[in-house]
């Protein structure tokens, strides 16, 4: 009888634990040992690429965001891919054969010519070619009824199991140990912080830093510890055809997302890859213990329609025989964006998993990011999308888990126009006033995880909207409601938002430290401020209220909500503070408007008049009879009020509020444009964690004569201002066109930068929006006066107008009135 295998020797301690043997794993450990840090383990459960990644379709494409960070990791990985056999002498397989991008619709080829113009800025050769030019380049493919496509010229193809042992081999040339068939139980924790992990045979090794890159698993590794990680496995299907005569191995990759299809040259055969647009979960309950370089049964009966049309795209697919039907295991999260960073509640804990089918194509990017995040102890690329915080506990459910995955994978290859929704599992949070959202024939959207009414069709009326990229009927129920904030009132539910209650006798020093902002000040004052990290930039983007000397309000983001909740979790432990989380106890109502303080005074007997409450001021007082923390604040730019209930008295609330005198209900479509016009930030948006207060115009915000997290940073920029970078807001002088997002600024014809967040701004008559701007020199007023701006809109050229100053009431007079 042979003896079972003797247990790899595993080290007592180590800096940093890598769990997961991965393409995503080895970056990871590949990149800290660059950066100095060897005393790392990688530990494989089985053997490396046992998981996902071997059989992974090794597409190495740059092509399709709008996102800079994901750009950018793309191109880094693309540009690590090419070098990295010269470094480990282990071939990567990469061959930059080109991609080609089909367009078959208007809607895809408007979407993609903005995509393009926003990613030449960030440094990618793409251009757009006639269907002739896409038939020269892959002769197989039916282009006749395709509109465009866009050739990337430098992306290609790599082997993802042979690139995931160069980079083991990169790393444990540089004093890494990649250990494999260890199979790691669980992470240690202590006091908040990571000590160590238990392997299966009880073996403990001590650490500093736990990587979860566990792909599939990652979910229950995390749940061991408390770190909600919501992605499942899902069947991803490729064929492999037969010999095809005279096929070219050196052909680019051909995608046409409409036909749900990619295509690649591959043994002689052409593989043809499926995103199809109703998929299936796998395994929701758990993945299996045995699981290893797993391949699944295939479904035929529900793939072969999918598999038809897109077989239709590349006939001779049809006309070969079929020498492999594969079905494997992807890793989906339910917003189809990766899982990525710091545990918010557990210092030390970090994830690197959930790709959704982009781990390999991603992965040197990404164990850059994570490498530096760990060493450094913050990012240096905008993770506010894919920070690991914003998943809710509800979304492990293994229902919620099955359906939404069913519905999220079908949108890989789905076109991105304005208006599209996701549709599975919706309902599970309610505002406590949401069946007069229903009733008023609100347009309902998700919110991270809540129904929020986008627009109002009208008491009685059921609302409906088409996706598009153009001007819609409803835009005049978005103006209506726009316009009664601006001349009337309007009551909005923003029940969603985060809000914590932060009390006890220590409660004020650790908000004060958190805070940039002075919030604790006299009671009776909410103050709007910015938490930052050690580097003086922006970690978060909220309202602390001081009611007395022990209680305070914070209010956040929906978006925000886990990491704000981490945040201050973090700084309370071992201080006299306690934190409850009243976000689902409480509702949110905002009556915002000049005729706002008539409305409000005549449903209560505070006195509203400015010399008593004037703005900033916060009180515990009666509307209706309703016991209320009310603000008097805007994110509107007009005078209004932020009002706080009990959920159970909610409905009173909002009844007596509505009953008022021309107040109209008001939806999140409204919400964004009365912003924007006024230029207000909104985090995760058009600020994020990157950014310098000073750089964003919210210097005015920061409180120099108090001790802050970050201050000493701030105070160095502060003596530099100001700086090469500025956020600025802009104005389309053609009333016509329409802003969304990544869009290239230009200034004298030179590309400087891009607009974060945009949309109509009725009041000023065109689109606005917030563009983030770099240059060589400094940006001042008189250096945007000094230039002639234009803003890139899918590949036309739009005058604008750039300012440092909102362009709606730049005094902000109206809200102080």
């Amino acid at each position: 009888m042979t003896p079972p295998p003797a247990s790899p020797a595993l080290p007592d301690r180590a800096r940093v634990v890598v769990v997961g043997g991965g393409v995503i794993g080895c970056s990871v450990a590949y990149h800290l040992a660059h950066e100095g840090w060897t005393d790392v383990v990688v530990l494989e459960r089985d053997r490396l690429t046992s998981g996902t990644t071997w059989h992974a379709a090794g597409l190495m494409t740059c092509f399709g965001s709008t996102s800079e960070t994901s750009t950018g990791i793309r191109l880094y990985s693309r540009d690590l891919y090419g070098r990295l056999e010269a470094e480990t002498a282990v071939a990567t397989g990469f061959k930059p054969v080109g991609l080609i991008e089909a367009a078959a619709d208007t809607d895809r080829l408007h979407e993609y010519r903005r995509v393009a113009a926003f990613q030449r800025h960030l440094g990618l050769e793409v251009e757009e070619i006639g269907p002739n030019q896409m038939s020269e380049l892959f002769p197989w493919a039916r282009t006749d009824d395709l509109l465009a496509g866009f050739y990337v010229p430098g992306d290609g193809r790599v082997n993802p199991v042979d690139l995931t042992q160069s980079l083991a081999r990169g790393a444990k040339n540089l004093g890494v140990r990649v250990v494999e068939s260890v199979r790691v139980q669980d992470v240690l924790v202590a006091d908040g912080e990571v000590c160590g992990v238990v392997v299966e045979d009880g073996t403990r090794i001590e650490c500093e830093y736990v990587v979860n890159c566990t792909g599939m698993w990652a979910r229950e590794l995390g749940e061991r510890s408390g770190v909600v990680i919501p992605n499942q496995a899902a069947e991803h299907y490729y064929l492999i055809t037969d010999t095809i005569e005279g096929i070219d191995p050196d052909a680019p990759i051909f995608e046409d997302p409409a036909s749900y299809g990619y295509y690649r040259e591959e043994g002689g055969g052409m593989m043809v890859g499926l995103f199809e647009p109703h998929a299936a979960a796998w395994s929701v309950e758990g993945i299996p213990r045995d699981a290893t370089f797993t391949s699944l049964k295939p479904d035929w009966d529900r793939m072969s329609p999918f598999l038809e049309t897109a077989m239709a795209r590349v006939p001779v697919t049809l006309e070969v025989g079929v020498r492999t039907f594969f079905c494997g295991p992807e890793s989906f999260t339910p917003d189809l964006m990766p899982a990525v960073g710091e545990a918010p509640a557990i210092r030390g804990y970090f994830v690197a998993a959930g790709m959704n089918s982009v781990g390999v194509l991603s992965a040197g990017g990404l164990g850059r990011v994570l490498a530096h995040w760990i060493i450094a102890g913050l990012p240096d690329v905008d993770v506010t999308a894919w920070d690991v915080a914003r998943f809710r506990a509800d979304q492990l459910d293994p229902s919620y888990r099955r359906e939404r995955t069913t519905e999220i994978l079908g949108t890989v290859y789905a076109a991105h126009t304005p208006g599209k929704q996701l549709r599975t599992m919706r309902d599970r949070r309610l505002s406590p006033v949401h069946q007069r959202l229903v009733g008023n024939g609100g347009y309902l959207r998700e919110v991270s995880g809540w129904e929020g009414a986008d627009w109002f069709a009208g008491a009685g009326r059921t609302a409906s909207a088409d996706p598009t990229w153009g001007r819609a009927p409803w835009f005049a129920r978005w103006e209506a409601e726009h316009r009664a904030v601006r001349e009337g009132v309007g009551l909005m539910d923003m029940s969603f938002m985060a809000k914590l209650a932060v009390t006890g006798p220590e409660a004020g020093a650790v908000l004060g430290q958190l805070s940039a902002g002075d919030v604790d000040g006299e009671p009776g004052w909410i103050t709007y401020t910015q938490w930052l990290n050690d580097d003086g930039r922006i970690e978060a983007d909220l309202t602390v209220s001081k009611l007395d000397e022990e209680r305070f309000w914070v209010v956040a983001s929906d978006t925000a909500h886990g990491h704000v909740a981490g945040m201050l979790e973090r700084a309370s432990r071992n201080r006299d503070v306690s934190i409850c989380d009243e976000t689902e106890a409480y509702a949110q109502l905002n009556l915002q408007g000049p005729l706002s303080r008539d409305v409000l005074g005549g449903l209560t007997d505070a006195d509203l008049a400015t010399s008593a409450w004037p703005f900033r001021g916060v009180r515990e007082i009666e509307v209706a009879g309703v016991p209320v923390t009310c603000a008097r604040i805007t994110y509107l730019g007009e005078l209004g009020y932020e009002l706080y209930v009990a959920a159970d008295r909610a409905l009173d609330l909002y009844d007596a509020l509505a009953g008022g005198e021309g107040v109209r209900p008001v939806g999140l479509k409204a919400l964004a444009s009365l912003r924007m016009e006024k230029a207000y930030r909104d985090y995760g948006h058009d600020i994020d964690n990157t950014d310098c207060p000073l750089d964003v115009g919210l210097g005015f915000a920061v409180a120099w004569d108090t001790d802050f997290r970050g201050k000493e940073a701030l105070l160095a920029r502060k003596a530099a201002f100001p700086s090469t970078q500025r956020l600025v807001q802009i104005k389309l002088e053609d009333p016509e066109p329409l802003l969304y997002h990544a869009e290239p600024m230009l200034r004298d014809g030179e590309v400087v930068g891009y607009v974060r967040a945009a949309s109509y701004g009725w009041t000023l008559g065109a689109s606005v929006g917030l563009a983030f701007i770099s240059s060589d020199e400094k940006v001042t007023a008189d250096w945007l006066g000094g230039g002639a701006w234009e803003v890139d809109i899918a590949g036309q050229h739009y005058p604008a107008e750039v300012s440092l100053r909102p362009l709606y009431d730049p005094s902000s007079a109206r809200v102080r009135v």
